[in-house]
């Protein structure tokens, strides 16, 4: 139980949409989600919804019945995820504030979501026809 009170990504078993969300509220989850606790929360929930992580690594998740994946963390763990300082960790978590407000809000999140993907995308120095490939992928 003492994770759960802990900074943390929370996100489902199986789904459609490939969605995590950091949690700062102490939420508990059931049998059907999973949780990542650790450093740099932040920066793993953008990599996690970014457009790089949909590209390279949506087949590595099983596909099921009616489209759906499966996120079990035994997949996660073969996914090469860049180490980040602090102080990127720090600007993934104001973009992901400014996500959330944009959330609550009922506005468009496609630029900050972009944003993200970008700040991604320069941490892993992709190319310009690296990420003209990738393009921006909206998983919904």
């Amino acid at each position: 139980m003492e994770d759960f009170s802990k900074q943390k990504i929370i996100y489902p078993e199986i789904t459609k949409f490939i969605n995590f969300y950091l949690d700062n509220e102490s939420f508990v989850c059931n049998n059907k989600c999973f949780i990542i606790t650790g450093k740099h929360m932040s920066y793993l929930t953008g990599f996690f919804n970014s457009s790089l992580f949909k590209f390279c690594f949506l087949d590595n998740f099983p596909e099921l019945l009616g489209g759906t994946r499966e996120l079990r963390k035994f997949f996660l763990d073969k996914i090469p995820v860049k180490q980040v300082s602090k102080e990127i960790n720090t600007d993934f978590e104001i973009l992901l504030k400014r996500l959330q407000q944009a959330k609550d809000n009922k506005t468009s999140t496609k630029s900050i979501e972009k944003e993200i993907d970008n700040k991604i995308f320069d941490l892993y120095h992709l190319t310009i026809e690296e990420r003209e490939t990738i393009g921006f992928i909206q998983i919904q």
